[in-house]
Formats: structure tokens, C-alpha cells, sequence
């Protein structure tokens, strides 16, 4: 029984916490593909409203309320456009706690069109 009372706690870490990770990972890959998606509507056709809705469009498992974009403007054609996402993230591991961090991603494109 002592063994259980010792073994038990890490175990939950270990489990709970590859289950945050996942879900880490995946916010994520969904933040850097909407970047990736944004930029390329910024890039052809340099509307930054319209580059912010794809990407909230294209991001459907995030709250779109808690994004923060950033975006340049397309002035000659060949020159380079970012447009960025940042995204708190918030995990709480029962019995160990939990907090937040940034996921941050940032796209660039050469502008076309």
C-alpha cells in the first residue's frame, strides 16, 4: 500500500501531463498554420481584415476572443509581409496546479498581385 501512496501521485503527473502537452501542441500547430494562412491572404491580396478573419477562421479549435494579431501591408510587389498570432494558453494539471503561456507564431510572404 506504501508503494501505491508513493507510485500513484507520479503517475497522475505523468499522465495528466501528457494529456496538457497534447493539447499544448495541437493549440500550437493550429496557431502557426493560421498565421501561415493569414500571411498568404495578406500577401495577395493586402486586406489586413481579411487576413485576421481566415485566420480566425481557419483556427476553429481557439477562442478567437483571446487572439492577438499583428500584421504588416503589402506596399511593392516581391516585398516581404509578417503577419503574427500570439495565443495565452492555459493548462491546469489536477492536484499539481496549473498557468499560462504565450504561443506565438509568425508568418512571412513575399507579396504578389
Amino acid at each position: 500500500m506504501v508503494e501505491a501512496a508513493l507510485i500513484l501521485p507520479l503517475l497522475f503527473l505523468l499522465i495528466f501531463g501528457m494529456v496538457e502537452f497534447g493539447r499544448a501542441y495541437n493549440a500550437k500547430v493550429t496557431v502557426t498554420h493560421a498565421a501561415r494562412e493569414g500571411v498568404r491572404e495578406l500577401a495577395l491580396h493586402n486586406d489586413p481584415i481579411a487576413a485576421v478573419a481566415v485566420a480566425t477562421a481557419t483556427a476553429t479549435s481557439l477562442d478567437p476572443a483571446l487572439m492577438t494579431f499583428t500584421s504588416g501591408s503589402c506596399t511593392v510587389d516581391g516585398d516581404p509581409v509578417e503577419f503574427a498570432i500570439e495565443y495565452p494558453f492555459s493548462y491546469a494539471i489536477p492536484f499539481f496546479g496549473g498557468g499560462t503561456f504565450n504561443l506565438e507564431s509568425t508568418a512571412v510572404m513575399r507579396c504578389s498581385g
